[in-house]
């Protein structure tokens, strides 16, 4: 489970409204379509198109690893808007993302990089991938007065969650108790998950109650989240928005020892009843699809072959290597593992063959430390993976004299040896064929990485 330069672009793309007023106006007038101009181009493939994908369609090198899936700008749906449902946002609900970016997600707040005509130029460019821009207005919705929080307040908001069936997504607690409905896909057939309502800093547009109003006016397009027009009045929303934000739990980094104790035991319970989620949630979190799957030459994943195995890496003077099958087949990938033979290869780098890896490009050391039931929940996550046929080739040592020389050069000559990552699958697939390996996609020193 090595790091590349496509999981650093995933990692890089990471690191890359309030009550105060009687009533809330939309900002921002229509979102005419304006000639998009080489600088919005230009930042746009520099900053944007790893997630967003060079055409806009939300299909970026990156893409297939980030959960949620980036925005298909081609389709001209966005969730966070202050207009009607269906509707095209304004061109300031499209510039207050891009400042702000979105809890939760991989889009990060652009508001230190990218400002004044830079901003505006990156907006133009973005309408310009739909041509929706060029032949709607923007509806913009009238919101209602505000009102502000109080006991009889938040007291309505829980009657309206009830009346609206909220807790049939998020749950009778906010936190999917008791929830009816529990897997969720966008209009593109992604998976997506409902909001923890408890944990108010997740929320990608916004946290207050204007903004949490907001989202019940408008819905989040794209989602199974409605707007609520039509269901509840302005004076409902504003009231069920007053019982969300009294709905946030303490945060931990607010918490004292016992308090932190006693979240952690609640937290682990949950999870032991969820195992099957903890664990997907541990493969995607640790990156295990970021080399157990097939690269192209742009460093984009082979979907059809997610977490398949096949990606080989040049690590001299250690060998060559190809990344595990991790899929339930049962020839070629886990199917034919036992559970305590996966839990040795994780925690202690030991194969079925009693030979131990090197504890890079797989990180197992770092696995090591484990707790036995987050280990269980990513073994029974990886059971569920439905079978692919990979067969994956042993690895290539070098050898013994290139191998000591190699050795030498590195420990006494301090020589820094990169490792080369090749797109293609080295694995022979279901018609006994094995994609031809072509040139390195990324080239890139030990001392670079994570």
């Amino acid at each position: 489970m090595a790091f590349s330069q496509k999981s650093s672009w995933a990692i890089l793309s990471v690191l890359l409204m309030g009550l105060e007023s009687p009533s809330i106006r939309a900002g921002g007038g229509d979102s005419q379509a304006v000639s998009p101009t080489p600088l919005g181009k230009s930042i746009y493939d520099a900053k944007c198109s790893s997630c967003h994908g060079v055409d806009g369609k939300g299909n970026g090198n990156a893409a297939a690893l980030l959960s949620p899936r980036p925005r298909d700008f081609a389709d001209g749906t966005y969730e966070f808007r202050t207009t009607e449902s269906g509707s095209i946002p304004t061109d300031e609900d499209l510039t207050r993302t891009i400042q702000n970016g979105l809890h939760g997600t991989a889009m990060s707040d652009w508001d230190p990089f990218i400002k004044g005509d830079s901003l505006r130029a990156v907006v133009e460019y973005i309408k310009s991938f739909s041509p929706r821009f060029k032949t709607e207005k923007p509806k913009i919705v009238h919101f209602g007065p505000a009102v502000r929080s109080s006991r009889s307040s938040i007291a309505s908001g829980k009657r309206i969650y009830q009346k609206l069936q909220c807790a049939a997504c998020h749950g009778v607690d906010g936190m999917g108790k008791d929830a009816t409905a529990t897997e969720f896909t966008d209009d593109w057939g992604h998976d997506i998950k409902p909001a923890n309502l408890t944990e108010p800093w997740t929320f990608r547009g916004g946290s207050t109650a204007k903004d949490i109003y907001t989202r019940f006016r408008t819905g989040l397009d794209g989602t199974p989240m409605p707007s609520y027009k039509g269901s509840a009045t302005d004076r409902e929303m504003w009231d069920l928005a007053n019982y969300v934000v009294s709905m946030a739990r303490k945060p931990v980094w607010a918490m004292n020892e016992q308090e932190l104790k006693a979240f952690y035991d609640e937290l682990d319970k949950a999870n032991a009843q969820n195992a099957l989620d903890r664990g997907k949630y541990l493969v995607e979190t640790m990156g295990c699809g970021y080399c157990h799957t097939p690269v192209r030459k742009n460093g984009s994943i082979v979907e059809d072959l997610k977490y398949a195995g096949g990606q080989r890496w040049d690590l001299y003077p250690f060998g060559n290597y190809v990344s595990y099958n991790l899929t339930s087949d049962k020839e070629t990938g886990l199917g034919g593992w036992t559970d305590e033979q996966l839990a040795k290869l994780l925690t202690t780098g030991m194969r079925r063959d009693g030979s131990r890896m090197i504890p890079y490009p797989m990180p197992w050391a770092a696995y090591a430390a484990l707790k036995e039931s987050d280990l269980k929940a990513l073994i029974l996550y990886l059971r569920s993976l439905p079978p692919i046929y990979n067969k994956i080739p042993p690895p290539e040592k070098e050898n013994f004299f290139s191998f000591m020389w190699g050795k030498f050069r590195m420990l006494i000559l301090k020589t820094d040896f990169p490792l080369t990552v090749y797109s293609g699958n080295a694995g022979t697939t279901k018609d006994n064929t094995v994609s031809a390996l072509t040139a390195p996609v990324h080239t890139y020193t030990q001392e670079k990485q994570p």
